[in-house]
C-alpha cells in the first residue's frame, strides 16, 4: 500500500518498510550494520542493565504477553493511546497478566528513540514510551524539526539531559543490542510486523496489528484456557 507523505519522508533510510491494515511491515533494511562494524558479540541484559526486560504487572501473572513495537509505527502508537489504558487498568493492575516490552525498531529515528527509553531507569520507562506515543505526532511525524530535540524535551520530563539523550541515541553498542533484541523476535516468533502481541512464551497464540480491548481480553482468555 502507499505510505503517507509524512512516513515516506522519515523513512527514506529505512529500506523494505510498508503500512498494511492496522500495522507496519519491514525488514531491517538500513538497520543492522555490516558485520564487519560490529566487532565482538552484541551486548546482552548480562551484560549491559540497560538491555534488562522493561516491563509492567506481576511476575507471578498467570500469562506474560510480549509486544513487539516501534516508536515510529503508527499502529503501535494507536494501540498505546487508544486500548493500553484499559489493558493496563483492567487485565494488568488487577494480575491477570504481564506486558513485555520487546524493541523492533522500524527505522532509524526509532533506534535513536528506544536507545533513549533504554537509558531511563526501568522505573520511568512504560510513563516516557506512553509519553512519547501520545506526542508522536510532534516528534516522529513533524516536519523541518529536529526529531532528537523533540525526543529530549520528553525525556527532560523523566530527569535525562539534552547531552544524557544525545549520548544514548548515538551509543554503538546500546544499538546493537536493541537490535539484537529485534532480530531474537525474528528467530524465535517470526515478527514481521509492529505491532506484534505474542501471549504466552510458546507464540500458539499472537495478534499482529492494532487490536481493540474486547479482542485483547479475549486472546488473553484463549491464552489461560490452553494453559
Amino acid at each position: 500500500m502507499i505510505l503517507h507523505r509524512r512516513r515516506r519522508l522519515l523513512l527514506a533510510g529505512a529500506a523494505g518498510l510498508g503500512a498494511t491494515a492496522g500495522f507496519w511491515r519491514a525488514d531491517a533494511g538500513g538497520l543492522f550494520p555490516p558485520a564487519a562494524a560490529q566487532p565482538g558479540a552484541a551486548p546482552s541484559a548480562a551484560t549491559d542493565p540497560r538491555l534488562t526486560e522493561r516491563s509492567v504487572g506481576r511476575p507471578d501473572a498467570p500469562v506474560t504477553v510480549f509486544e513487539y513495537f516501534s516508536l515510529t509505527c503508527s499502529h503501535c502508537g494507536a494501540f498505546h493511546r487508544e486500548t493500553y489504558p484499559r489493558v493496563r487498568k483492567e487485565l494488568i493492575d488487577s494480575g491477570q497478566m504481564r506486558l513485555v516490552f520487546r524493541d523492533f525498531p522500524l527505522d532509524q529515528l526509532a533506534l535513536a528513540a528506544h536507545c533513549v527509553a533504554r537509558a531511563l531507569p526501568p522505573e520511568h520507562y512504560d510513563g516516557f514510551i506512553s509519553a512519547l506515543f501520545a506526542a508522536q505526532d510532534r516528534w516522529a511525524y513533524a516536519r523541518g524539526v529536529d526529531h532528537l530535540a523533540e525526543i529530549a524535551k520528553i525525556a527532560a520530563i523523566a530527569g535525562l539531559t539534552r547531552e544524557q539523550v544525545n549520548a544514548a541515541a548515538n551509543d554503538e553498542a546500546l544499538r546493537r543490542g536493541v537490535l539484537e533484541i529485534r532480530l531474537r523476535g525474528e528467530q524465535q516468533y517470526q515478527v514481521q510486523a509492529t505491532p506484534t502481541f505474542i501471549f504466552g512464551p510458546a507464540g500458539k497464540v499472537r495478534q499482529t496489528g492494532n487490536v481493540g480491548f474486547d479482542r485483547f481480553a479475549e486472546l488473553l482468555a484463549q491464552t489461560r484456557q490452553a494453559s
